[in-house]
């Protein structure tokens, strides 16, 4: 039997939702760290798609087909159980892209970004086993902290009013508690800081 999918009206919070999901975060972030670190145009652009298809675009496209044969019911995945399965695609595409940057020869710290992405997906794939925990808080935190670490102070600071303005969605749309919002966001923060400053950033 097929579910019925949700249909949501237009308001702020769902555009804010839509246009800082994880995937369109984590694809406009690996573009500018990618440029800065490589030596010429098509390498950047070459680490930047692999990413991009593999983490972002390749997940989206298994959940759109979910949603279309009414396994889901959006894209957001409102229902926890219904998160598993598109954590678990995402994590292993997430490991390919990782693998592919260390093949293709990526410098440390796109390869850094890669294996964080990887553990933030897995994060949130084990969280969703006993808790539905946002994915956006953890995903925005995540980003602006990752910013901080590798392009400086200003630029977070640029994009920290990003992270209150995702988690104020959220609760808007009423899919997550505020504590679910607060802990998706410090975990989102914590992954960069451990991660990145482990190792050494030129």
């Amino acid at each position: 039997m097929r579910m019925s999918i949700s249909r949501y009206p237009f308001s702020w919070a769902r555009v804010v939702s839509d246009i800082l999901s994880p995937p369109v975060v984590w694809a406009a972030l690996v573009f500018p760290i990618t440029f800065s670190e490589a030596e010429s145009t098509e390498q950047a652009v070459t680490w930047a798609l692999v990413y991009v298809v593999l983490v972002c675009v390749l997940p989206i496209v298994y959940i759109a087909l979910m949603v279309q044969r009414g396994k889901i019911t959006d894209i957001h995945m409102r229902l926890r159980h219904q998160r598993l399965r598109p954590l678990i695609v995402s994590v292993a595409c997430t490991s390919l892209a990782w693998w592919a940057l260390r093949l293709l020869g990526a410098p440390s710290v796109v390869q850094q970004f890669g294996l964080f992405s990887l553990i933030q997906i897995g994060l949130m794939m084990l969280i969703t086993l006993v808790w539905q925990i946002s994915i956006h808080a953890i995903s925005i935190s995540g980003a602006t902290i990752a910013t901080g670490v590798i392009f400086g102070l200003v630029p977070a600071l640029l994009t920290l009013p990003l992270i209150v303005l995702v988690g104020a969605a959220r609760l808007k749309l009423k899919r997550h508690t505020l504590s679910q919002v607060i802990a998706g966001t410090l975990i989102g923060a914590v992954v960069p800081i451990i991660l990145f400053t482990s190792f050494a950033i030129s």
